[in-house]
């Protein structure tokens, strides 16, 4: 699903009133039909009292539009607009006539920040003042009303975008209405991706307004969103006469002495992500705890017993994965090299294989092209340095990936998969519950046992990211966010496969 920045979400909107052809006022009010059928769903209690808070621009004509349709359906709707810059859109004046002369629905005009009105603490504040069309930070009056919002007790629902908040950049100052809810039309906005808005955002949603659909077709984007609708399009159906050579030959590297929970890990979710052979090469001191507790995969004993020395004989292998558990060891590190000189197909880099390259950057022109290298934050900022916000971060993320040719796969709450193409793609799937050790490693067995079974990199990261998310999600819906553990990733792959393949 494409993410378009604020400038094309605008001209979509154009695009659909020339060419479906609706009127401006009209998509508007199919916009806060969408939104008034959202909320009641979320808060059916029309007992309660509805503030809406309104700039006289068009969010705040969505906002005067919402306020009609919530009175209409029995709610006690109160619009307060902000009049600061004697400066009303058309739409917005349009709305405003269409209120119910003859009902009783307040309504009330404020010029001075300082004015705005006692608000009963039980009634749910609408924040309507700006949507979308912002470009720098709320000053003056307008902060005034932001900090007096964000002073009140009462639950807040931001339509479009939080106040003062930038939709395609990181925004500067502190004056955001800090939203227990959002709500977009049509797409959600590239913001709610990002750590440093999840205050401000809070939960968010999207649903479509029934922009016209050939925009889309034409209009790119490098950024999208990870659904399900994508992953069911990568996947790959088994044939009736495969057998375990159509499905190849995995290679994990993973494990060293008090590790080797990370190399089971990683094997077990490799076997799950569907691969045909999986051969873990671990120290020796692994070697017992891996042919009991995974039978099904093969060992490949290193010479060392504590820790990965010996670069193995990769001819026969479909893909290979590196990094659960091998520490640091001068002779880790030699292998590491040794194995980057005579790799040639993708590989998947992860934990301390990544920590050994951002030690070591002359490696990065050994890397073959299209490996996938899956950090998270720290061992992302190790490899390419420190970043301001994680709208710097995410355009470093982009570059590093060009740059390399590789897909870069950052984790996170929406992990984002960037690629050598320019792509970005961020994760629906996922919950704070796999925020727990040994997650990451679980991750790197499906991006290896999908590159063997012959997924393309960027298919086997944006599949394997999902899938690996999914079955946190099915796991957590089980067992609680806060029993989750790895493990429990790997035992509801199968689950999570279900979803995909719908058999």
């Amino acid at each position: 699903m494409k993410i378009y920045s604020t400038a094309q979400t605008r001209a979509w909107d154009a695009y659909t009133i020339e060419n479906e052809p609706i009127a401006s006022v009209n998509l508007m009010n199919r916009a806060a039909q969408v939104f008034t059928d959202w909320l009641v769903q979320i808060y059916p209690d029309n007992t309660r009292p509805v503030v809406v808070f309104c700039g006289t621009g068009n969010n705040g004509g969505d906002g005067v539009a919402v306020a009609r349709l919530l009175h209409w359906l029995g709610f006690d709707a109160k619009v307060v607009v902000c009049d600061f810059a004697a400066k009303r859109s058309a739409d917005f004046e349009a709305q405003i006539a269409l209120l119910p002369q003859h009902d009783n629905i307040s309504i009330e005009w404020f010029n001075i920040a300082k004015d705005m009105p006692a608000v009963s603490p039980n009634a749910l504040v609408i924040d309507a003042l700006f949507g979308s069309g912002l470009n720098g930070p709320l000053k003056g009056e307008w902060a005034q009303v932001v900090d007096y919002l964000n002073d009140l007790p009462n639950e807040v629902v931001s339509i479009d975008l939080p106040s003062g908040l930038l939709a395609d950049v990181h925004t500067v100052g502190e004056a955001v209405v800090q939203a227990d809810r959002t709500f977009s039309f049509e797409r959600p906005k590239l913001a709610y991706f990002f750590p440093e808005n999840a205050e401000r955002v809070g939960g968010w949603a999207f649903e479509s307004i029934g922009l016209h659909l050939d925009f889309e077709r034409k209009m790119e984007s490098s950024f999208h969103y990870l659904t399900k609708k994508e992953t069911i399009a990568l996947y790959r159906p088994r044939l009736k006469f495969s057998h375990k050579g159509t499905f190849g030959h995995a290679l994990l590297i993973a494990g060293s002495f008090g590790k080797m929970g990370a190399a089971v890990l990683a094997a077990k979710s490799c076997l799950r992500s569907g691969v045909g052979l999986l051969t873990v090469h671990a120290p020796r001191c692994g070697n017992l705890v891996l042919q009991t507790s995974v039978p099904e995969a093969m060992s490949s004993p290193d010479h060392r017993a504590r820790f990965w020395a010996d670069v193995p004989d990769i001819q026969g292998y479909d893909s290979i994965g590196v990094g659960p558990g091998i520490g640091k060891a001068p002779e880790t590190t030699e292998a590491l090299q040794g194995l980057l000189q005579v790799c040639e197909k993708p590989i998947v880099l992860d934990a301390d294989a990544l920590n050994l390259l951002s030690e070591n950057p002359g490696w990065w022109d050994l890397i073959p092209k299209n490996s996938i290298l899956s950090p998270h934050p720290k061992e992302f900022e190790r490899l390419f340095g420190k970043s301001e916000n994680d709208f710097e971060r995410n355009d470093l993320q982009r570059v590093k990936a060009q740059e390399h040719g590789v897909v870069i796969v950052l984790k996170g709450a929406h992990t984002a998969i960037a690629c050598p193409d320019g792509e970005c793609w961020f994760n629906s799937t996922g919950n704070p519950g796999m925020a727990t050790g040994g997650t990451g490693d679980v991750l790197t067995g499906i991006l290896t046992g999908l590159l063997a079974q012959g997924y393309s990199p960027k298919s086997a990261a944006l599949l394997g990211v999902y899938l690996h998310g999914l079955a946190g999600d099915l796991a957590a819906s089980t067992l609680s966010q806060e029993a989750l553990t790895a493990g429990d990733l790997v035992d509801f792959l199968g689950r999570a496969w279900l979803e995909i393949c719908g058999s």
